[in-house]
């Protein structure tokens, strides 16, 4: 006989049920033989998580469901379900504080696993909906499921529209402050070529010229010099510089 340490010694379950279990729990699936049903399923994944850890909820003859983690009854299934719309919720509490594409990106690799499971999760429930057409335990939890699903992938629609967004506004604003750099090293460009022949003259000829400051008091000459420099400097600046800052980004509508 084939045994199996995922499911409880003490659980009486059709011997298919062990036999098709591996050494890991594998892909959320509906199991069922001889009247009584076994609901493989996942525990809420974390985006850092490489194997899943598996939940099973075995129902047996008399309709009765025994979970191996989360007790017994039809409130089992409900509080599996439960934990993954905790899970959704915390990341939609996240994700309407985000700011900046590294806390875009982190939202959407947590929410993505979480998508996926959900996924599975509402697939397998129609199939044992199927399979026990008057279980009311299994059309709520149906149903649960299938809204689940749709949070979840509204969530990660949102987060990773918000990231495209994100991302795409950092790319217009690097292209702005480009565009701003080329019009300033044009202009400083200019102001060169316009100045050049008299530096170049100044250099050659000197420009030892009497002027009448040589009798001033030092050093007021030469803190006027500095002044004066100064003060077309700071107008030079402005005209370089000159041009509209990036505007302010913004989260994009939800829908």
């Amino acid at each position: 006989m084939t045994t199996n340490n995922l499911l409880p010694d003490s659980w009486i379950v059709p011997q298919k049920f062990r036999d098709r279990l591996g050494a890991r729990v594998g892909r959320q699936r509906l199991m069922q033989a001889d009247g009584q049903l076994l609901l493989v399923l996942h525990a809420p994944p974390a985006a850092d998580e490489n194997e899943r850890h598996g939940r099973f909820f075995w129902r047996d003859t008399n309709g009765d469901w025994v979970s191996k983690d989360l007790g017994t009854g039809d409130a089992a299934l409900k509080k599996h379900i439960d934990e993954y719309f905790d899970r959704v919720e915390e990341i939609a509490e996240r994700e309407d504080e985000a700011r900046g594409a590294a806390e875009y990106f982190e939202i959407v690799r947590d929410i993505a696993p979480l998508l996926h499971a959900a996924g599975n999760l509402h697939r397998t429930l129609q199939e044992a909906r199927e399979a026990a057409p008057d279980d009311r335990n299994l059309i709520d939890g149906r149903d649960r499921a299938y809204q689940l699903h749709r949070n979840a992938e509204l969530l990660f629609s949102l987060a990773k529209e918000a990231l495209e967004f994100e991302v795409a506004h950092q790319s217009e604003i690097l292209a702005q402050n480009s565009y701003k750099m080329s019009v300033s090293s044009h202009r400083l460009n200019l102001l060169a070529a316009f100045f050049f022949p008299l530096a170049t003259l100044s250099s050659l000829f000197g420009m030892g010229f009497p002027t009448g400051y040589e009798d001033f008091r030092p050093p007021l000459p030469f803190l006027g010099i500095i002044a004066v420099g100064l003060l077309i400097g700071v107008v030079l600046h402005g005209v370089v510089s000159r041009g509209g800052q990036p505007k302010a980004r913004q989260k994009p509508p939800r829908y």
